[in-house]
């Protein structure tokens, strides 16, 4: 039996007028950085950077909505659920809020939960 995961997934969009390589890069060497000293209770922060290809049928090659997920991963559900709430209702400190107005067009993030459950797949014996 395998135990269940929680994770917040928070959807980014870029500001407007920064680049791909731009937004990585400050992502990577600011932002995480700055948000590390608030994971209290995050037993993982990955960030997923998107990169689109064109439709297979139309061949269109538009901009994604969003450019990263972040996953935030915890282990208990209490901390889960309780940053759940915080996220939800507060506003984040302000050095967090200043440094996000440089990254992101913050009006665009969205936010989901998902509770993970894996399966195996090695077949069981009889």
């Amino acid at each position: 039996m395998s135990k269940d995961i929680y994770k917040i997934l928070l959807f980014m969009k870029r500001r407007p007028g920064m680049s791909m390589e731009a937004f990585q890069d400050y992502y990577e060497n600011h932002h995480a950085p700055l948000c590390a000293k608030y994971a209290s209770g995050v037993s993982r922060y990955i960030r997923r950077f998107l990169t689109p290809h064109p439709n297979p049928e139309t061949g269109e090659r538009g901009e994604l909505p969003y450019d990263v997920i972040t996953e935030l991963w915890f282990e208990d559900e209490a901390t889960f659920r309780g940053t759940v709430e915080y996220l939800s209702t507060s506003i984040m400190p302000a050095e967090v809020v200043e440094d996000e107005k440089r990254l992101f067009d913050r009006p665009k993030l969205r936010m989901a939960t998902v509770v993970e459950r894996e399966s195996s797949l090695t077949p069981r014996t009889a």
